[in-house]
């Protein structure tokens, strides 16, 4: 079922979607663009495209496809909220949490988890992730930012895009790294080999990670890694590709390696402008207990 709404230009200029968002600040503008690349939008009775210059008077019509009921039920486990306002929440999800539903995990997901204790998620990346700007891996554990309306969710993704975001994330990788700091720029992609499985490979999607080390210890090295990217499992994929992969990594990792509940990595520090007021937002939470007593153990 499709929602007709009608929009008629009264002192809007320029691009057709841009009028849209000032005409109708409620929605934001990436879902205006989708609707415009779905040709959703007729101007005077003709499909647009997003670049039209509007004129004034332009009767515009959207068929606005009709809210999904949510499917995914709310269930009550235990989440660390770190912070939460109107617009956004941060969350230190634990080790072992899958983001969200899927059809290996179709419950207790963080998702799930956010629907009981949350009361609006933003709506644009579907029924499945409400309110999901970025994740992290299962087995990782540590800082996510949610949006709990579109306009957040459309800042906080186009600062991820512009790599304003700040994300560090601490790491213990195999064997000692003689360089202090380095940068790991090489494309991602599917691996050719394992498809279930990331790679650097020629003509992967462009991914930067930067690392400095912050304590050698005898066959291990504590690194602190900041994204440039978010592609999937970049850090994993990365320290693999230059020979120090994560310990305990059950997909990129060694056999022979710590005792765990997969890659002792965590996304310690997180910081990005509140979508809202402006003011430079930042939060850094301490890693899991197993992750310290493995520092303590690598230390004696």
């Amino acid at each position: 079922m499709l929602e007709k709404i009608e929009v008629t230009i009264d002192g809007q200029r320029g691009r057709l979607d841009k009028a849209l968002v000032e005409a109708m600040p409620e929605f934001s503008r990436s879902q205006i663009q989708q609707w415009i690349k779905e040709e959703l939008v007729t101007v005077n009775g003709e499909v647009a495209r997003a670049n039209y210059k509007v004129k004034d008077q332009d009767k515009i019509e959207i068929k606005r496809p009709e809210p999904v009921e949510m499917t995914i039920e709310a269930e009550n486990i235990p989440l660390e909220i770190v912070y939460e306002d109107d617009d956004v929440v941060v969350i230190n999800k634990p080790q072992g949490m899958v983001v969200h539903p899927s059809a290996g995990h179709p419950t207790g997901t963080l998702v799930n988890a956010l629907l009981y204790h949350i009361k609006n998620l933003s709506s644009i990346n579907d029924v499945i992730r409400p309110g999901i700007v970025h994740r992290i891996d299962k087995d990782t554990s540590g800082l996510l930012m949610v949006a709990k309306n579109d306009l957040a969710h459309d800042s906080l993704s186009k600062q991820l895009k512009d790599k304003t975001a700040t994300r560090k994330y601490l790491a213990i990788v195999h064997d000692e790294i003689s360089h202090d700091k380095g940068t790991i720029d090489a494309p991602i992609g599917r691996s050719k080999i394992n498809r279930k499985s990331q790679a650097v490979i020629e003509g992967g999607k462009p991914a930067v990670t930067n690392f400095s080390v912050l304590e050698r210890f005898k066959d291990y090295t504590l690194i602190e890694c900041q994204l440039e990217t978010g592609r999937t499992h970049q850090i994993r994929v990365h320290m693999q590709y230059i020979k120090h992969p994560v310990a305990g990594d059950p997909l990129y990792g060694r056999r022979k390696t710590l005792e765990g509940k997969g890659q002792f990595l965590h996304a310690q520090t997180l910081g990005f402008v509140h979508p809202r007021t402006g003011e430079q937002m930042f939060f850094e939470i301490p890693v899991p207990e197993l992750f310290a007593t493995t520092l303590k153990n690598l230390e004696k």
